[in-house]
């Protein structure tokens, strides 16, 4: 197992430490900034999201710039984006932190655009990410962050900065993924 793919199997692996730092109630203390209440398992959990989400963009690199591209990694990787991610939005949602209809429409087109490329897969086509499905991927992990520090870093503004990010994740999410679908259709078509 080469380098990048070693790198994405970590983030897999802090998939469940993710998971539980946010579903155990842990007893750590409670971080008071800003007339806000956060619980250092949340602050714990933000950090271990952040990494987690850093190594998408670092083994992807170490990948094309030694030319280390497996079929390994063509799989794990966006297996392990797309783990990591929804992970994170069902806790919001069961923190209550994030609308449950959201995270719905979210992970909807997560499956549909896999589904997708499963498809065009199996035509032999690789079907590759576009600029917005990366700037979707960038939003929703901010508002992740932003959502699971409880706007903490814009509480001086007043503004739900927080959930302005999710919405747009959620814009980004929709608007990527009707591009997708019309952009690669003709796969669907092509079937047999």
């Amino acid at each position: 197992m080469n380098i990048p793919n070693k790198i994405t199997l970590s983030r897999i692996l802090l998939i469940p430490i993710f998971i539980l730092l946010l579903s155990y109630p842990f007893e750590w203390g409670i971080w008071e900034v800003a007339d806000q209440s956060i619980p250092i398992s949340h602050l714990v959990a933000v950090i271990i999201f952040a990494i987690a989400s850093a190594t998408d963009w670092l083994d992807g690199y170490y990948a094309r710039k030694y030319q280390l591209v497996t079929n390994l990694g063509k799989f794990l990787d966006p297996m392990a984006d797309k783990l990591l991610v929804s992970a994170a939005f069902i806790l919001l949602v069961e923190l209550g932190i994030a609308p449950a209809w959201i995270v719905i429409i979210i992970i909807s087109r997560e499956f549909a655009v896999t589904g997708l490329r499963l498809v065009a897969a199996g035509e032999g086509v690789v079907l590759a990410a576009g600029q917005l499905g990366k700037l979707k991927t960038v939003f929703q992990i901010l508002a992740i962050i932003v959502l699971l520090l409880h706007n903490v870093p814009f509480s001086a503004v007043d503004m739900p900065i927080d959930m302005i990010l999710l919405y747009v994740a959620l814009i980004f999410t929709i608007v990527s993924g009707v591009e997708y679908f019309v952009k690669n259709w003709h796969v669907m078509g092509d079937s047999k």
